[in-house]
């Protein structure tokens, strides 16, 4: 099978394109099309099949759930059995947007989808195209990153067709992700609690402002022990890893120098912020100095170190708070919790 590209240039989309990428989805048929977030892999989430083929194509453990995608509010209460007062709240403020609620999932959303629980992630993306192709297709989009699993996330068409080819039907090409992480994920505890259980672009500040208290999920930082359930998705797996060996270097500027200087050899890199690449012999790539840049830029250069042949990569560590506690959450699973204090 060989993918069609669609490519959408400017601001007008085009239509009739999204449309026909809209009825493959309903036919049962695979579509990647772009979030703000990353590259997702659709598949009508009302259908079984779709579910099943999104899991074979990424090669993707059936335990991880799925996101479902909808494109206005009324939809909410087509895929969640309950929506509380709360989730109506934070969806008023971050809708559309980068953030996933973990709802009651109602009887029509098959169990395939929600990775077995009966609960689902449910989110409303703020990308043009992805919400046009929502509405087109007429159905809830069940969508992870559109990668083989396991590997860096997807943040252009590009990317994409590297792992997806011969796969799937279709990627829509909408250009380079704004955001360049995975939506926030969260569950609601109670009236008032929220558990954050995958960090993204939302973050926990900014929950704050809404709900009186936001707890941090121990996954966020550590791996989940044996028997633990996996309530979403980017908790259990190693996630985001490039075939080179990922290591993650945490402490001073002057500390990660000395020690990546001190461990050069062939095939080794550094990954560092902006500006820092100056100061080091060994090669080195960098990956933002805003957390916002480095969650933009941290999936690309990930791949990138692989294109340059690197077999080892020495990676600074971003402050875990704000955006940076996504970047450093993607990093540390990439490093396969590999962190080395210096």
């Amino acid at each position: 099978m060989r993918a069609e590209v669609v490519a959408m240039t400017g601001e007008n989309l085009d239509m009739d394109a999204i449309k026909k990428a809209g009825d493959i989805l309903k036919a049962g048929g695979l579509v990647a099309f772009p979030t703000e977030t990353v590259y997702g892999l659709g598949g009508n989430a009302l259908d079984p099949q779709a579910s099943m083929k999104i899991y074979a194509a990424k090669g993707r453990p059936s335990d991880n759930p799925l996101i479902v995608h909808i494109a206005e509010m009324q939809a909410l209460e087509q895929v969640a059995a309950v929506v509380p007062p709360l989730a109506v709240k934070l969806a008023e403020r971050f809708w559309p947007g980068p953030l996933t609620m973990i709802l009651p999932k109602r009887s029509d959303i098959p169990e395939i989808t929600s990775g077995g629980l009966d609960t689902v992630g449910i989110r409303m993306p703020s990308h043009p195209v992805a919400r046009a192709l929502i509405l087109l297709s007429g159905v809830p989009i069940a969508a992870p990153s559109a990668n083989i699993s396991g590997y860096p996330s997807p943040t252009t068409a590009q990317h994409v067709m590297r792992d997806m080819h011969g796969k799937i039907a279709a990627v829509v090409d909408g250009g380079g992700c704004s955001v360049g992480v995975e939506s926030t994920v969260i569950a609601l505890e109670n009236d008032d609690t929220v558990r954050i259980l995958r960090p993204g672009y939302v973050t926990k500040e900014m929950l704050e402002e809404i709900v009186p208290q936001v707890t941090l999920d121990p996954a966020i930082l550590h791996q989940l022990k044996e028997g633990q359930t996996v309530r979403s998705p980017g908790m259990k797996y190693q996630h985001y890893s490039p075939q080179a060996h990922v290591i993650l270097v945490e402490g001073e500027w002057q500390n990660f120098a000395a020690y990546a200087e001190q461990n050069k050899a062939d095939g080794v890199y550094a990954l560092v912020f902006d500006g820092e690449e100056t100061r080091l012999s060994l090669p080195c790539l960098t990956y933002g100095a805003s957390g916002q840049e480095q969650a933009q830029q941290i999936f690309s250069k990930l791949r990138e170190l692989d294109d340059r042949g690197a077999q080892k990569v020495y990676v600074r560590a971003p402050k875990p708070e704000g955006i940076g506690l996504a970047v450093y959450n993607r990093l540390i699973r990439a490093a396969g919790f590999e962190v080395i204090q210096v």
